[in-house]
């Protein structure tokens, strides 16, 4: 995941950010499709069929990543990774004002303690400048968003199986991206990028969108929307070890620290190792011996 925001900054210095959304869900429903008839999955009936996949389509892709893409032209990659880290924070409350998961101050807890672990990640360099405030509020509406569409599938969509989840809200996001890029931006009149570009943008297709939510929807039926949201605290460290493994960056005491905080608080929201724990120290029971006769 944290190849996302290094990949839609390399594409953002050539395409403009509606277009590039669009060329994203596009590209990933191509590769989406074929899955569909491999598993003989058969599309919705009718407008109420596809009335669903819409309404998280449009949580999920074109809203988030309209938002998040456009904000990334204000702020810098650090405090855009860290704003997007806030995702589980407003899927917690979405969920427990909707009834659907239990508010425990274990889980805002740890979701706070991530964000505090990403924080130390990135340390002095977010770098507030003035003008960044509209950067800022586009991507925190765009992790606000991610909470609402956790809570229209975990409610509709729970027992459709994650491919065709994963497919058919991505035609819906291919059909409204098509008439918004088409409106705002002409796509069809700008230059071609470079190679360098279509490649960024064929990695966030088919890696950060198409795989990635077969994956999101599978983990969503078995382990709820406030679990399956937590990776957004795992973007900072993935793309400082991209870093580390890739690039040969090295690797300061504040980063392992911020890392170490990240997973301490994924342990925390999880709760079995707390669970353990408490196991662990109540002490056995002892039967008294019983006198012989």
């Amino acid at each position: 995941m944290g190849r996302v925001v290094l990949l839609q900054r390399r594409v953002l210095r050539e395409l403009p950010p509606f277009t590039v959304v669009f060329l994203r869900v596009a590209i990933a429903a191509v590769i989406l499709l074929p899955g569909l008839w491999i598993y003989r999955l058969a599309f919705p009936r009718g407008l109420s069929g596809w009335k669903p996949f819409f309404a998280v389509a449009l949580f999920n892709n074109v809203l988030p990543f309209s938002l998040i893409v456009t904000g990334q032209n204000h702020i810098p990659s650090g405090l855009a990774s860290i704003l997007n880290a806030t995702t589980p924070l407003f899927t917690v409350a979405v969920m427990a004002a909707a009834g659907e998961e239990r508010l425990s101050v274990r889980r805002v807890a740890g979701v706070i303690a991530g964000l505090i672990g990403v924080m130390i990640l990135h340390g002095e360099g977010l770098g507030l400048a003035s003008g960044e405030g509209l950067g800022i509020l586009l991507c925190l509406a765009g992790a606000s968003s991610y909470g609402v569409s956790a809570l229209i599938a975990r409610r509709h969509l729970i027992d459709t199986p994650p491919l065709a989840t994963a497919t058919f809200q991505m035609l819906a996001s291919v059909l409204m991206m098509t008439v918004v890029a088409a409106v705002v931006e002409r796509p069809w009149q700008l230059p071609m990028p470079g190679s360098a570009t279509w490649l960024a943008v064929l990695g966030l297709a088919a890696l950060s969108t198409a795989f990635a939510y077969i994956v999101f929807f599978q983990i969503l039926r078995r382990s709820g929307a406030t679990n399956v949201m937590l990776v957004t605290l795992l973007i900072p460290v993935t793309a400082i070890l991209l870093g580390y493994f890739v690039l040969g960056e090295s690797i300061s005491l504040r980063e392992i620290a911020g890392a170490l905080v990240i997973g301490s608080a994924l342990l925390l929201i999880d709760g079995r190792v707390p669970k353990l724990t408490r196991r662990g120290v109540t002490p056995e029971r002892t039967s008294t011996p019983k006198a012989s006769p």
